[in-house]
């Protein structure tokens, strides 16, 4: 598989939320067994972890409910019923700091995004300033 076939960005918006699409998608593509290996040892941490923390909601739980076959909708209907249920600033504050983060992140090395970068061959990119934008290119969405 490719990963830009089924992997959707980062950028896709659930209910507003950014990342949520993508963790669905994850939470799929491994139940079918077509996860990439390099996808697996983050599933329900890393940016996962942040958001159903953001969200209030147990990663498992939500993984279930969409192993069972709940939809996109069905499954942001869950995770506000069930949650913390974010409001409109609080959605923009989540929104802005997902997208910005492995630039200038205080909680982290700063080498490691730069490491995971030159790993990848991407290193000398200088347009790729976030973890984000790496998704992106990395999964073939941008050039």
């Amino acid at each position: 598989m490719e990963k830009q076939d089924e992997m959707l960005g980062a950028y896709e918006k659930l209910g507003g939320i950014v990342w949520i699409p993508r963790m669905l998608r994850k939470i799929r593509l491994n139940a079918a067994g077509r996860l990439p290996a390099d996808f697996q040892a983050n599933l329900g941490k890393g940016f996962d972890g942040r958001c159903v923390r953001f969200l209030g909601v147990s990663y498992d739980a939500l993984a279930e409910l969409v192993v069972k076959g709940a939809t996109d909708d069905e499954a942001i209907a869950w995770v506000l019923s069930n949650g913390s249920r974010p409001n409109e600033e609080q959605i923009t504050v989540w929104n802005e700091f997902m997208g910005k983060r492995g630039w200038r992140d205080t909680d982290q090395p700063p080498s490691k995004f730069q490491d995971m970068k030159d790993k990848s061959g991407l290193g000398a990119r200088g347009d790729i300033l976030t973890y984000f934008d790496f998704y992106e290119v990395d999964e073939g969405r941008k050039p």
